[in-house]
């Protein structure tokens, strides 16, 4: 279910006023009924991968813990999967549909799968569960620290197994098989059928942030599996985050929420501020950015720099516009999400970017991979190692294809040239300055350059194979000049909405405290802006509707 679509609007606010009228228990269960709606409706079998891995992740939780499970916990967690699999991934609900007369008819005979194969997700979640049961006594009986070590990697590999498996499979086979090839030896090419689960990197990173968190002792676990279940598929973040802990959002499910009246308002500009990012401008820059990068044709010097500007504005708003309204829909409930981004375009240089860009991810970086590694504490070439392990993983995190791993690679060696160039009194200056927005003609500079930088690396990101990065790289290098433009214009909709949104942060920038919901003027003028937002919005609505870019993550 995508947010931009009638659709949602029509879930979003049957959700919302039976949230109004339910007690607390009530309201938790509703969510959480509206989270699987809401993820079940791409493809209800992935529900199945949902439950799963919350029953995996709860079981384990408790295990690093306290190293207790209550019997009704583990039966409860037990028939979860069990009945997840027959409900999610063995029967076939297509058979069951309205005749014209609003009666449900089901066909039985297509109910149940015909084939073996339909049975082996049921049959293997029952020997699942099975050995399970049969084991728990003995991993209680362990010892404290090798039971909590142990569970530890259970939630890790459990959890990056099932990634790996859904969305790296089919990359790594090609890619032995295009290796194979290439020393001469005949292979037969052949690939996994499967269906990449919506969100799946992100509900993962959430996962494991749990386990880990509970590990290092700084929270402690949840044994209500009702307000567990909904923190592992609470719907707004649930396909393209913020990528929330568990010690952040758990504590706001398990206690009663009051919705104030300011806490709406922020909501609903956040949503409004979403769509019209993600409607007016991202769909509308698309079809531009995509005859340039999925063209076979040729293309000048000013169509790639054209359509790599368009690229950056398209993912910022495409993927900011999913964060501002999975934000104000959670307020709708009472509940906050942390900010994902900070104005990341007025950066000066690398380590701000990722201090403003999808910050729930850069933070989840540095906090489970680049300090466990080691960090800065183990001497300059050590650290310069951590940088480009954590940015090259980070850019393999974005997908199976040689592209983010390049682009991975290119950030952590901004990061690392950053350091070695720049004094530490420097970078101490640039962080407390931070908040003072564009600055002097010297920080405007600054911010112009590495956007362009910046830029670079979003031709890498988006570009469809290595030979595309070639071509075009070398068309900014020896082509300079070329301005024959053959990109298409964009609609209206994106060309009024761009220097909109690049005015209203630019204002942003010059707050030292912003509030990131609204913009602090008087009553007529911020009507007149909610007025211009909702009419290029409704441009916007022409504008061919696309997929969330990180929902594919």
């Amino acid at each position: 279910m995508l947010f931009n679509s009638v659709e949602f609007f029509v879930f979003l606010v049957i959700t919302y006023l039976l949230y109004r009228i339910l007690p607390f228990r009530g309201q938790n269960i509703m969510l959480l009924i509206a989270s699987y709606v809401f993820y079940g409706w791409w493809d209800i079998h992935l529900l199945f991968l949902i439950v799963l891995s919350t029953v995996i992740d709860f079981y384990s939780g408790a295990m690093i813990d306290s190293g207790r499970l209550s019997r009704s916990h583990r039966f409860f967690c037990s028939w979860s999967i069990v009945l997840a699999a027959l409900a999610f991934d063995t029967i076939q609900w297509n058979a069951v549909y309205l005749t014209t007369s609003n009666f449900v008819s089901v066909q039985w005979s297509q109910l149940f799968p015909s084939a073996l194969s339909g049975w082996l997700v049921f049959l293997g979640s029952v020997a699942l569960v099975a050995i399970g049961n049969l084991l728990h006594p003995r991993c209680v009986a362990l010892k404290e620290h090798k039971r909590r070590k142990f569970f530890l990697w259970v939630s890790i590999c459990a959890n990056l197994g099932i990634l790996g498996f859904f969305k790296y499979s089919n990359f790594f086979i090609h890619s032995a098989q295009e290796t194979i090839h290439a020393l001469g030896v005949p292979v037969e090419y052949w690939h996994l059928n499967l269906i990449l689960p919506a969100g799946i990197s992100f509900y993962t990173f959430k996962a494991i942030s749990y386990a880990v968190d509970l590990y290092k002792g700084k929270m402690t676990a949840s044994y209500e599996f009702l307000n567990f279940a909904l923190f592992w598929a609470f719907f707004p973040p649930l396909l393209a985050g913020p990528i929330d802990r568990a010690s952040h959002l758990l504590p706001q499910l398990s206690n009663p929420r009051q919705v104030s009246f300011q806490q709406s308002a922020e909501g609903l500009f956040l949503i409004l501020f979403g769509l019209f990012k993600k409607v007016a401008i991202a769909d509308g820059v698309a079809g531009s950015v995509n005859a340039i990068y999925e063209t076979a044709g040729a293309v000048s010097w000013i169509d790639v720099v054209a359509a790599t500007f368009l690229f950056a504005i398209q993912i910022y708003c495409d993927f900011s516009g999913y964060s501002n309204i999975g934000r104000g829909v959670s307020k709708l409930f009472g509940i906050e999400l942390m900010l994902n981004f900070d104005l990341p375009y007025i950066s000066k240089d690398p380590s701000e970017f990722w201090r403003r860009w999808h910050i729930s991810l850069s933070t989840w970086l540095r906090d489970y991979l680049y300090i466990p590694l080691g960090g800065n504490r183990k001497g300059e070439l050590r650290t310069y190692q951590n940088l480009m392990t954590t940015m090259v993983l980070g850019g393999l995190w974005h997908g199976a294809a040689w592209n983010f791993i390049l682009w991975g690679f290119y950030q952590g060696t901004l990061l690392s040239a950053y350091r070695v160039f720049t004094p530490k009194e420097s970078k101490k200056h640039s962080e407390a300055s931070k908040s003072q927005g564009f600055g002097n003609l010297r920080g405007i500079a600054a911010i112009v350059l590495f956007f362009i930088v910046t830029c670079y690396g979003w031709l890498l990101f988006r570009a469809n194979s290595l030979a595309q990065v070639m071509t075009f790289t070398k068309i900014l290098l020896a082509d300079f000049g070329n301005f024959t433009l053959r990109m298409p214009k964009p609609p209206l909709s994106a060309m009024l909405g761009i220097p909109l949104l690049i005015g209203y942060e630019i204002l942003e920038s010059f707050k030292a405290n912003r509030p990131h919901f609204n913009i602090r003027f008087d009553i007529p003028a911020r009507a007149i802006f909610y007025a211009t937002l909702i009419f290029i919005l409704l441009m916007g609505t022409s504008n061919a509707p696309a997929q969330f870019i990180y929902s594919q993550f």
